[in-house]
Order: structure tokens, then C-alpha cells, then sequence
């Protein structure tokens, strides 16, 4: 009888283990970034392709970003981008692996709720430490995130010709927001 119990007690914990999973994902991330300096042409981007794959139940968070997904209003720039500053075919992708810290899936409702994240963003072959916040509400079934933070093209040894230096802003401001869904 003792022996039922224990099993049946080691049944319960794998099925509730495996309920309450918590990994939540998207392949349709938005992350946009701004280069632009006062009285010049706007430098934007945007990208809808990011993916990002959240496990709530340890707070780990990793986001994809394929570099040619980037679109901006004048395709010029797009190909200068490419080309020139992030060097594409060289580093097609930028990535984020890291920690959402505290987070407690309990905590997140319809309104904001900010944790700090913190990890590892590369970019152009070069890795940085990031550390900011994010924030995450429920809407329906889906978890969204959103983040904000800015990085240095310097750091990431992104060269800015001499020419457009004084076009082109050292602080790149990058927005990011993940729809996410449970991953079946």
C-alpha cells in the first residue's frame, strides 16, 4: 500500500511538472532600433521575424534575430546596413540569451509587471553584458513582453564612416516586444 502511494505520489509530481511548464514562444517578435540624430534622415528598423523562446518557471529567455529581417523606409539604408555597418553575410544573426530575475508567473496580470533582465546580447560577432528591464502583461492566452535599452555602435565594433558620423547616433535605441504563446 505504502509503495501505491509512493508512486502514485511520483505520478502526480511528473504530471504537474509537466502542466505547469512554462515555455512560451513566438517566431514573430518585433525588435526596432533607432540611430536617428536631430535635423537628419530618420535611421530606423524594424523586424517582425524575431524569435524568442521564454521559460517562465526559470526566468530563461533567449531571442533570434536574423539581420537582413530589418526593413527600413529607404531600401538604400537597408543595403548600407547589410553591407557596411552590420555586415550581414559575415553575422547573420544577433542574439540574447539570458535571466528574467525574480520573475513569478503568478505576479503578471492585465497591467505591467517590471523585472529586471540581464544577459548576453551579440551582435556583429562581438558579445556584451546588457542588463535592464522588461515588462509583461497577460492579454488573453499570450504573455507580452516588452524591452527597452540602449547599446553603443563602439561596443559592438560597428565602423561609422567619417561621412555620416555626424548622421548617425553612437546610442542605438533598441525596442523590443514578443507576443507569447505556450509552446505545445
Amino acid at each position: 500500500m505504502a509503495m501505491i502511494k509512493n508512486v502514485s505520489l511520483i505520478i502526480c509530481v511528473i504530471i504537474s511538472s509537466a502542466l505547469f511548464s512554462q515555455k512560451m514562444i513566438t517566431r514573430s517578435g518585433e525588435i526596432k532600433f533607432e540611430a536617428s540624430m536631430p535635423s537628419f534622415e530618420e535611421i530606423a528598423a524594424k523586424n517582425n521575424t524575431a524569435s524568442c523562446l521564454f521559460d517562465a518557471a526559470t526566468g530563461e529567455i533567449a531571442v533570434l534575430a536574423l539581420v537582413k529581417g530589418f526593413r527600413f523606409k529607404i531600401p538604400l539604408m537597408e543595403e548600407h546596413f547589410n553591407e557596411n555597418y552590420i555586415e550581414s553575410d559575415q553575422f547573420p544573426k544577433s542574439t540574447f540569451k539570458g535571466k528574467v530575475t525574480n520573475f513569478v508567473a503568478s505576479k503578471v496580470t492585465a497591467t505591467k509587471s517590471t523585472f529586471d533582465i540581464e544577459g548576453d546580447l551579440t551582435l556583429n560577432g562581438v558579445t556584451k553584458k546588457v542588463k535592464t528591464k522588461i515588462t509583461f502583461l497577460q492579454s488573453g492566452e499570450k504573455l507580452v513582453a516588452n524591452c527597452a535599452f540602449k547599446i553603443k555602435t563602439a561596443d559592438y565594433n560597428i565602423k561609422i564612416p567619417s561621412v555620416v558620423k555626424s548622421k548617425i547616433a553612437e546610442s542605438v535605441a533598441i525596442d523590443l516586444k514578443f507576443d507569447l504563446e505556450k509552446k505545445s
